[in-house]
């Protein structure tokens, strides 16, 4: 594909999956919220559990929840669907655009394992498909039944997931596949549990028939872990933009941290809409924060080795003409790039200056340059420029 049309369809496909995921998970916050806020003193209707009253844009609303479903069907049912298909769908698009297109720069790195791009790309599906069939499985299992034990188990095998990422794709491919694969089964539970099970509960009413209750709890439960893994895998479908997580060497303990903040803010919020007490969840506030500091302590670049021979200025800029400048240039030669990633070029001493903090965090301390390592940077060459860059302090 033509590098300048390549990346005006990533910028679109992009821009329309932040469109559809804002809503998808705007309605996902909004109706947690509605169902903690809701007032079961208050019956005005048969099978009626709960109510609300609720104030937005100068006007009031009544908002009812029936149980399992209202004695008759109305004539007009709203449904919430498009904005969790059309994520997963636009995010699948980004995923082909970005990653199996450009896989050898983006999601290939020959020193975690030589693939053919066709190769990643296969993997990739099919472990999004065993992923959620795996988590479908454990939500069917006795083991559904079980919140806690359940919670455990779809832990773990994130976990499982990303340290099978981690040996199979680049750093940045790894961590962004983790979100992907938690972002899927978000989906898959709308499209292949949620949905239906509504579909079901209406087909009762239309015969006459008394709503089954299992299919709404099952929906439930599907719905409440959509929503306590919406902010991990936000973050985690950011992380390539941040090389200190992605290719942290204990990627999956990065991935578990994430998780457990995301959950527990969500949990903090989840608590404030349903009027608890605060001396009963603020913990959940306290323990996000101090799972962000180990997050930061772990992640903390280390200083490079102290060395008694100087690295010259020739030697460097040698590594940076071999290694970084199919990309880092006015005119790069890399057909993933008509301009320099960036606009930071590595083309003299004084680009290599001037950019020497970025340089030491993305190839030094984090890795994650060359992409996929490309170039076959070696780990001597970069030490070497880690130690040219802390002499010129």
């Amino acid at each position: 594909m033509n590098v300048f049309l390549g990346d005006w369809a990533n910028l679109l496909i992009r821009w329309a999956h932040l469109i559809v995921g804002i809503g998808w998970i705007g309605t996902s916050f909004y109706f947690m919220a509605l169902d903690y806020s809701l007032d079961t003193r208050e019956r005005k209707s048969e099978g009626v559990y709960g109510t609300a009253w609720q104030v937005h844009g100068g006007g009031f609303y009544h908002v009812e929840k029936f149980a399992v479903a209202p004695p008759e069907l109305p004539p007009h049912l709203h449904w919430f669907t498009w904005e969790a298909y059309l994520t997963w769908v636009t995010g699948f698009c980004l995923l082909i655009v970005q990653y199996y297109l450009n896989a050898r720069a983006y999601l290939i790195d020959p020193s975690v394992l030589p693939l053919d791009p066709w190769q990643a790309a296969a993997l990739s599906v099919a472990s999004l498909a065993v992923g959620w069939a795996v988590y479908d499985l454990m939500c069917r299992s006795p083991l559904g039944d079980r919140t806690v034990p359940l919670a455990a188990a779809v832990f773990a095998l994130i976990l499982i997931a990303s340290v099978f990422y981690t040996h199979v794709f680049s750093p940045r491919g790894a961590l962004l596949h983790v979100g992907a694969f938690v972002g899927t089964i978000m989906a898959a539970n709308v499209f292949a549990v949620i949905i239906p099970n509504q579909k079901k509960l209406v087909a009762q009413l239309l015969r006459g028939e008394t709503p089954d209750p299992r299919y709404g709890r099952i929906g439930k439960q599907r719905s409440t872990h959509n929503n306590y893994l919406t902010l991990p895998v936000l973050l985690m479908m950011v992380s390539p933009h941040y090389p200190f997580l992605s290719s942290h060497p204990q990627a999956w303990l990065i991935v578990a941290l994430i998780i457990l903040i995301g959950a527990l803010t969500r949990h903090f919020f989840n608590r404030i809409d349903a009027g608890d007490p605060s001396d009963k969840f603020v913990w959940t506030a306290f323990a996000a924060v101090f799972l962000v500091m180990v997050a930061i302590f772990l992640t903390a670049p280390k200083p490079p080795a102290a060395t008694a021979v100087a690295v010259s200025d020739a030697e460097v800029l040698k590594i940076a003409t071999d290694r970084c400048v199919t990309c880092h240039s006015h005119h790069p030669t890399n057909e993933s790039f008509t301009d320099p990633p960036k606009n930071v070029t590595l083309e003299s001493v004084d680009d290599l200056r001037r950019f020497a903090p970025l340089v030491r965090v993305q190839a030094v301390v984090n890795k994650a340059m060359p992409l996929g390592n490309i170039t076959h940077m070696t780990e001597e060459e970069r030490e070497r420029l880690g130690q040219w860059i802390a002499a010129q302090k």
